[in-house]
């Protein structure tokens, strides 16, 4: 195991992530999830390199709401964000520097994902160079795609 270093992820106007404030919506709260689900602006553009496979090699659009674009399983994608998101919690914020990580190795698959979640901007990267990178990643599948290392 290695222990990483501190890190804070800051959102939108410089505030903490996950520590209240201005969080991203709870799309399946009440009183906002009809408002998320006709929100405009959900779109995201995903560049993955070394996969494994060329089909999922590549630069992707997907648009949620309804689920659309060039991404491979957009409606599976779109899906799993909805899930993914929480009040006051970046489902996209990084691994915690301070976590304890397995010293294994996932692959050499990288992802970088832009764009515009919840109406917050969205820049990640991912990588499977550890247990909770790897983690990280099978939790946002099917955006990433599964890899074949």
């Amino acid at each position: 195991m290695r222990q990483r270093g501190h890190h804070v992820h800051k959102g939108h106007h410089g505030q903490q992530e996950g520590q209240g404030g201005q969080g991203f919506a709870d799309r399946r709260s009440p009183d906002r999830g009809a408002e998320r689900r006709n929100a405009p602006g959900d779109h995201l553009t995903v560049t993955v390199h070394d996969s494994g496979s060329a089909r999922t090699d590549g630069t992707f659009e997907l648009y949620c709401h309804p689920g659309r674009g060039s991404h491979l399983d957009a409606k599976g994608a779109c899906d799993k964000l909805d899930g993914m998101t929480k009040w006051g919690k970046d489902p996209f914020a990084p691994v915690p520097q301070s976590a304890q990580c397995t010293m294994m190795y996932g692959g050499p698959a990288t992802a970088h994902v832009t764009g515009t979640w919840a109406g917050r901007p969205i820049d990640a990267d991912f990588k499977r160079t550890d247990g909770c990178e790897i983690s990280r990643w099978s939790r946002f599948e099917p955006l990433l795609p599964r890899t074949t290392l």
